[in-house]
């Protein structure tokens, strides 16, 4: 650092003013090390924000005793020269910064990021910047921006508001009160002010942390402590206490830094012992012998505290914009920058502020003081002005989207909007990125704030009671709104939000970043919201979201989620969760403004967008998971997109755009609706959650266990297809395991003979009505084993004829559709169809119209959804395989012989849940069954769900 140093700035001054403290440049030099550490993200140092606080009392003492010796001399306080001086002191070097960063954004910054930092630079220069950052920083809709690279100026801000109080209150003073009486008058005044304003900062502390450790009253008892320190006689404080307490206040103020963290209550009662250090420090004095002052006033430390000023304008905007443009750095990194800024800091220094502050003329008469802070002030503002003019005619206006124009989205398939023949997708992005920021749900005040504990009656549509549904959860529910709003209405329902800001569904206990401490309200605002959940009318449908990524501890969420789960099942209506969408961890507005014709440049990564979510696998029972990430981040390729189809997807780091939402909607209203969970013409012909006791049967009235190793009078033995397995109904092999799942368990006896399980509905009628629509669906966790110990595990989920049942025979012509099959834990599934003859004919058996290999690496115990729909309502008529939702296998009645596939589909089903050990299948895959396969892998199915639709 000496090598940036002016040599002059080392030797020691000719003539010294008698109020000059050498020791306090070096405390400021303490203070300003401290707050470059802290940014710089130095390990050990996290502690270093109260560097300001020690700013402030140094700021109150030297600014107090200056207007306290004035007038002692004068006999009054010229209130015209002390501001004069003020403005030769700190304008022109802020201004300097002002006006660089007002011209640097034009170059470091995105034009959405552009526009605010010139509204920054406004808010600096006008020295109200630390309200513009309290609304920001209260603001929970703001959440996920880049840090202003003029967010240091709220000390400065802080700083000239408590001046242009305390000036005129000690001018005023001085006027009412005897000469001899005015210390002892300032003492009062400045214990009154620290009380009330300590009071304040108690208070917000524990309310709004960003109101507490930005706000000026809540910062104003710092001041007066050193205000009190100035007004108080010489000598109050005995020679030898005075020696330990500067040492002692050193150590508190070092203790501080390296004790204090982000997770620290500030200012509040933590901000005593930084701010009485830096007060004991300077009640020390500089001359004793041994004294602290030594130490401080040591000439590197006196000429760092010099540059403090200076250094610590400069350090954060360069932090900021190289982060800006390179992405995050390491605090090596930033320590570097961080040296770097002393070059500019020095310069300003010299050629800058101290020619400013000392030249005669500018200094002769108060008005030219002002004039050169006045000028320090319109420079900057008017170079803002023109910037940020220039930057909104670029942005473009910021209307509201025009949602009735939107193009259509589509309801299935693997594109976001409704394709067209010889559709392009052309134009500028929707929303844009200036309408992107404020693309909110129109659910007005229902999606509470932090700090309210209860929400108010919120309910949107025609429909009341029962005919309701429910959107329960934190703002990854709330941005669902418009989509779920749009589906009620359709069927004349009504909506009921429930929804908080920042508030895990989960019951975790976690930590406000607006109020900084423990989220207390939520916790209240969820109990509250089960509650009344419990004693209102059972709606048709509660739909739950909530942000994945509260805690990477998936013991602890899945423990969470249950503790909300319990009394939700207990009102009895249908569960269904949206899983949580991707994360792009960066104001995606922002980026999406510097890059408009090629938006694919801010793509964000894939692994980081999407964390593992034990719900949405099926962990728990009783929820259904509908999830449309596979077309918010299409493909298996390593990112995820920012806009998609020219559509703007998400509004900040990691909420959707509403109209993201809109465009969504048809598809999230056909995964409802496929999953029987919206009425509206589907009727349930089949729901089973397996709900019972652990070790319990099936419900015998409408599932029945297929025994032995084939169908009674075994017209195929070994069930036709070579397997080992002898199928049971011991409860070792098929059992209830109490938390609302069936398990198909293999077994080895110490014979090495296998058994194990194979249910089918009592029910052989399921089939399409002519016209309309079945759908066949299962929650199944298959078996969690690979490789070697996987070997001959065939697990399957199928329908067959139930003409099958008048003698077992006439397969496959009675017809055979397999939902999902698996062989050898190989994290692949399959669907297929079988008809007409045993050999060749329209399905080319014994083989069967089959999907291939689909991946699935989390089948394997995770939950997943398996449906198959039987479509009579579309000429021709089509069998769709869909895995989670996706379709990935159709058949259609074209491609079969018409008198097959009326005998295949057209007349009713049986379903069957069974787990195979061994037989053609796996063999044929190359995962036979061996010595090596290991029994006891269940197959887990979570509910069976049969509708149709006319």
């Amino acid at each position: 650092m000496a090598v940036l140093i002016e040599p002059s700035l080392l030797a020691p001054k000719p003539a010294k003013r008698r109020d000059h403290r050498p020791d306090i440049e070096g405390l400021r030099a303490v203070a300003v090390l401290a707050v470059l550490a802290f940014h710089a993200a130095v390990p050990g140092l996290a502690g270093g924000f109260v560097g300001v606080d020690v700013f402030f009392v140094i700021s109150g003492y030297l600014i107090t005793g200056q207007l306290l010796r004035e007038a002692a001399e004068s006999g009054r306080i010229r209130l015209a020269e002390f501001f004069s001086r003020r403005a030769r002191r700190l304008l022109p070097s802020a201004g300097l910064v002002l006006g660089v960063i007002a011209l640097a954004g034009v170059w470091f910054t995105a034009p959405l990021h552009r526009a605010d930092t010139e509204y920054d630079v406004l808010a600096a220069a006008l020295s109200v910047a630390n309200w513009r950052f309290v609304a920001q920083q209260t603001d929970y809709l703001a959440a996920g921006r880049d840090p202003s690279p003029l967010l240091h100026f709220w000390s400065l801000a802080v700083e000239e508001q408590f001046y242009l109080v305390w000036g005129p209150l000690l001018a005023l003073l001085v006027l009412a009160v005897a000469a001899r009486r005015l210390r002892a008058a300032v003492v009062v005044l400045a214990a009154v002010v620290g009380l009330g304003s300590f009071g304040l900062s108690l208070g917000w502390t524990h309310g709004s942390v960003s109101l507490a450790y930005l706000g000026t009253p809540s910062r104003a008892w710092q001041f007066a402590a050193g205000a009190l320190l100035a007004a108080l006689p010489a000598g109050w404080l005995p020679r030898a206490l005075r020696l330990v307490a500067g040492w002692a206040g050193l150590a508190a103020v070092g203790w501080s830094v390296l004790a204090y963290d982000a997770q620290t209550p500030y200012p509040g009662v933590a901000a005593l012992a930084p701010t009485l250090g830096t007060a004991a420090v300077i009640a020390a004095g500089s001359e004793l012998r041994y004294g602290v002052g030594r130490l401080l006033g040591i000439r590197p430390a006196r000429a760092v505290g010099r540059l403090s000023y200076n250094l610590y304008l400069w350090h954060w905007p360069v932090l900021v914009f190289a982060e800006g443009r390179f992405g995050t750095l390491g605090w090596p990194v930033k320590v570097a920058l961080t040296m770097a800024a002393a070059l500019p800091a020095y310069a300003a220094l010299r050629w800058v502020e101290r020619p400013l502050r000392t030249n005669p003329v500018v200094a002769e008469l108060p008005r030219r003081g002002l004039s050169l802070g006045l000028g320090a002030v319109v420079v900057p503002v008017v170079l803002a002005l023109v910037v940020g003019t220039g930057t909104l005619r670029l942005l473009g206006v910021g209307t509201p989207v025009d949602l009735a124009g939107l193009p259509p989205g589509a309801a299935d398939g693997g594109s976001l909007l409704v394709q067209q023949a010889g559709m392009k997708v052309t134009g500028a992005v929707v929303p844009t990125p200036v309408q992107a920021r404020k693309d909110f749900p129109p659910d007005g005040e229902c999606e509470v704030a932090p700090t309210t504990v209860t929400s108010p009656p919120c309910l949107a549509g025609p429909g009341s009671g029962a005919d309701r549904i429910v959107l329960l959860g934190d703002s990854h529910a709330g941005q669902w709104y418009s989509a779920v709003l749009a589906i009620a209405a359709q069927r004349h329902w009504g909506v009921e939000e429930l929804v908080k800001q920042g508030c895990p569904l989960p019951e975790l206990t976690v930590t406000n970043p607006q109020l900084g401490r423990t989220y207390r309200e939520c916790d209240t605002w969820r109990a509250d919201s089960l509650a009344r959940l419990a004693h209102e009318a059972k709606p048709r449908l509660i739909v739950i979201a909530s942000l994945n990524r509260y805690t990477d501890d998936r013991d602890l969420l899945l423990r969470a989620w249950e503790k909300t789960l319990t009394p939700l099942r207990a009102i009895g209506a249908p569960i269904v969760y949206l899983k949580d969408t991707p994360i792009p961890g960066t104001d995606v507005p922002a980026c999406v403004s510097g890059h408009t014709e090629d938006p694919g440049a801010c793509e964000f990564a894939r692994h980081a967008a999407q964390w593992p979510d034990p719900l949405a696998e099926g962990h728990l029972p009783g929820v259904t998971t509908v999830e449309l990430n596979s077309v918010l981040c299409p493909g298996s390729g390593r990112s995820c997109p920012a806009v998609l189809e020219r559509i703007l997807l998400y509004r900040d780091d990691a909420h959707l755009t509403n109209t993201a939402v809109v465009v969504l909607t048809p598809r999230l209203e056909r995964l409802l609706g496929a999953a029987g969970l919206l009425g509206g013409g589907w009727t349930t012909l089949l729901r089973e959650d397996f709900d019972g006791p652990a070790g319990g049967r099936p419900p015998a009235e409408r599932w029945q266990y297929d025994l032995g190793t084939c169908y009674p009078g075994c017209p195929a033995a070994q069930w036709g297809t070579g397997e080992a397995e002898t199928m049971t109904d011991s409860t070792e092999n098929v059992r209830l395991d109490g938390k609302g799942a069936l398990e198909l368990v293999p077994t080895r006896s110490t014979d090495g003979k296998w058994s194990s399980g194979r249910i089918e509905t009592r029910r052989a009628d399921f089939v399409a009505p002519a016209g309309g629509l079945l759908r066949i669906e299962a929650s199944i966790a298959l078996p969690d084993v690979t490789g070697a110990k996987a070997g001959g595990y065939w697990p399957a989920f199928w329908t067959l004829g139930g003409g099958l049942r008048q003698g077992y025979s006439g397969w496959p012509g009675v017809g055979e559709i397999d939902a999902m099959e698996a062989v050898g834990g190989k994290g692949s599934v399959f669907g297929t169809f079988h008809c007409g003859t045993a050999t060749g004919g329209p399905c080319q058996e014994p083989k069967g119209l089959g999907s291939g290999e689909v991946p699935c690496a989390s089948c394997g115990g995770g939950f997943h959804t398996y449906a198959v729909e039987v479509d009579r309502s579309t000429s021709p008529e089509q069998l769709r395989w869909y895995l989670d939702g996706k379709e990935y296998h159709r058949v259609t009645a074209a491609a079969i012989d018409p008198a097959a596939w009326d005998q295949a589909v057209h007349h009713g089903h049986f379903l069957l849940l069974n787990l195979a050990m061994g037989g053609g299948l796996p063999d044929a895959f190359g995962s036979p069954l061996t010595a090596a396969t290991e029994p006891g892998h269940a197959m887990r199915i979570d509910y069976v769900a049969v509708s149709s639709r006319q």
